[in-house]
């Protein structure tokens, strides 16, 4: 099921149960439903915000809490594996428009 926000509408709402990696006040890290990768952690700010071309000065702390989120992880994935990627997407890139990252590792599963 793919709707405009997942995140807010399946995710956060708690209809759709994902395996957790990471909490805290205001972000939540899990293990992508559908991975694309061997490792596919996505990472997402619990209040809505669109995109990044949509965050506001006011959004600086959570921006600083998302990006610590991000390195615990992306630290903890190049340490397992080696190396890691760090990703979001814009535009027509961007599926659930709601602002989320992606920490992943390996070749494309397809």
């Amino acid at each position: 099921m793919l709707t405009e926000d997942f995140y807010c509408e399946e995710v956060l709402s708690g209809r759709t149960t994902v395996n957790k990696v990471l909490e805290t006040e205001n972000v939540l890290a899990y293990h992508h439903t559908r991975p694309f990768y061997p490792v596919h952690i996505v990472a997402i700010p619990k209040r809505h915000i669109p995109s990044l071309l949509t965050l506001e000065s006011g959004d600086n702390e959570l921006l600083l809490e998302l990006m610590e989120v991000i390195k615990r992880i992306a630290a903890q994935v190049t340490a397992q594996h080696g190396a890691c990627r760090v990703l979001t997407n814009l535009g027509q890139y961007q599926d659930s428009k709601h602002l989320h990252f992606h920490v992943c590792y390996g070749e494309p599963l397809r």
